[in-house]
């Protein structure tokens, strides 16, 4: 019996569409300004004057019209005069303190980039799993707690087990809709460089001294052949709430960091059944020092052996904690419009674009399909679930300006489109979803490729390229690597940004 591959569709929609030819509202009201004073000198028959107005107003125009790499022209070139001023000026430029001399507080992080803004306080111990620590955005004004997860992935799954992993998710994300602290999502996939320290760890605590020697000959010979090419996968799901919606209940349970960290354990353990419904084995909330390790390892693969060794070290007093000092990298030089380096890494960045003729589960893996030892892929995907209050905006927002750009073209004696009669039925489908009572999720879908300085950058970040080719639209984030980097690669929670009206 053959179970027919269910395709998702209509799962990209900008938050800002057009109303006119694709255009904004804000964008066709500054054309028509600019329209304005070439259509008066035309009228007054001075052509010449036209003529200077149109020269001067119609790259204007082109700057607020034309998309450069998915942003406005103007916007990009915004971006581009910042982004030089902060290599001019050394803005960009970053140094850890313990590298460059200065006393540091161990428990202060010291990490570069957007995480600045970010604060890991403790809370209080989590039921067996002792402290968790809490990501607090200070820009954002968010709260949130990490998990690492133990999943075999979804690569060797039947269609059947597919469909109802992906029926757990939506039912997942449905329950995050209705609860009202938290509203965020995100997973974390990242492959890891596997320098086969943690297996001699593991092998010198399991070796037999009376092993025979065949074995142990072939035991080395797999290590040579298999093991200098494996890679292993993390996985991390970040869960995140609002300052807005922690400040009542968080002040009923005390208030400061313990109260909130109350409300978040709350929606915690009401998590972690659901996540292990998704194929989960175990889900462990990241305490400071564990989340620490997630960020150093994230900047620095190489240091994945060295602290997974001192975890497993035999003699307990040996252990050390890694401190928030040393989470972040030690030197970050002023990042290239293409690319962001690190501790001796280059990573490249993207933003995944989901195709309009839609996708199936899994089909994002080939993402983390790792073609090279000592590569390595991440992948990310942030969902916002929204309130049914803004899901019903939105659906009326949208259903309305489609009807708006159908009776228009009516009027005016144009016929509509594919595209036009595509957005109206699913404007439809999306309302009467909604007032059935399921949920409008924002999202964002990003991919990174982290390799030695030493290499090629390039060349591999062709390879991820090539691999979604045809499937999926990778858009190259330039000007904003160091910031992709994070939305990509480190299991913070950061990825999405503020709603300003719409869905994606």
């Amino acid at each position: 019996m053959t179970t027919s591959i269910r395709i998702y569709k209509g799962l990209s929609r900008r938050e800002h569409a057009g109303w006119i030819i694709g255009l904004t509202p804000v964008q066709a009201a500054v054309c028509l300004v600019l329209a304005v004073p070439i259509v008066i000198a035309l009228a007054a028959g001075e052509l010449l004057n036209a003529l200077i107005l149109a020269a001067i107003c119609l790259p204007l125009a082109a700057l607020v019209v034309i998309p450069v790499h998915g942003r406005p022209a103007l916007r990009w070139l915004g971006h581009l005069i910042l982004f030089q001023a902060g290599i001019t000026f050394g803005w960009s430029r970053w140094q850890s303190k313990a590298a460059s001399g200065i006393p540091v507080n161990p428990d202060e992080p010291d990490i570069p980039g957007v995480l600045a803004r970010v604060r890991f306080p403790d809370g209080p111990p989590l039921r067996d799993q002792g402290r968790v620590c809490l990501i607090h955005d200070t820009g954002e004004g968010r709260w949130g707690a990490t998990a690492r997860l133990t999943h075999t992935g979804v690569g060797m799954l039947s269609d059947a087990q597919c469909e109802r992993l992906a029926a757990r998710l939506g039912n997942l994300l449905l329950s995050i809709g209705h609860r009202e602290v938290i509203d965020r999502m995100s997973l974390l996939v990242r492959t890891v460089p596997d320098d086969g320290q943690e297996y001699e760890a593991w092998r010198a605590r399991h070796e037999v001294d009376t092993a025979p020697e065949l074995a142990r000959q072939a035991t080395h010979e797999l290590d040579r052949t298999v093991g200098a090419v494996s890679v292993r996968h993390e996985v991390f799901v970040t869960i995140s709430g609002s300052e807005e919606s922690l400040r009542k209940p968080a002040a009923a349970a005390g208030g400061g960091v313990a109260g909130r960290a109350a409300v978040l354990y709350r929606v915690l353990d009401g998590l972690e059944d659901k996540l292990k419904a998704l194929g989960a084995h175990s889900v462990t909330w990241l305490s400071g020092p564990a989340l620490a390790e997630a960020i150093r390892t994230g900047f620095n693969p190489a240091a994945a052996g060295v602290l997974a060794a001192n975890r497993h070290t035999a003699d307990p007093t040996k252990r050390r904690a890694l401190p928030w000092a040393a989470a972040g990298p030690t030197h970050a030089p002023a990042p290239s419009a293409r690319a962001y380096h690190h501790d001796g890494f280059s990573t490249v960045g993207y933003s995944v674009l989901m195709p309009e003729a839609g996708t199936v589960f899994g089909s994002l893996g080939a993402l983390l399909a790792v073609k090279t030892a000592g590569e390595r892929r991440s992948l990310a995907v942030h969902y916002e679930v929204l309130s049914q209050r803004k899901a019903r905006s939105a659906v009326r927002g949208n259903r309305f300006r489609s009807g708006v750009v159908s009776d228009w073209k009516t009027s005016k004696g144009f016929n509509t489109n594919a595209e036009d009669n595509r957005e109206a039925r699913g404007a439809r489908a999306q309302e009467r979803a909604v007032a059935a009572g399921h949920a409008i999720v924002r999202y964002a879908v990003t991919t990174a490729v982290t390799v030695p300085s030493a290499w090629n950058v390039e060349d591999h970040a062709a390879r991820v390229e090539n691999d979604v080719a045809g499937r999926f639209r990778l858009l190259r984030m330039e000007l904003a690597q160091d910031s992709t980097f994070v939305a990509a690669v480190l299991p913070v929670g950061i990825g999405l940004p503020r709603l300003r009206g719409g869905v994606l």
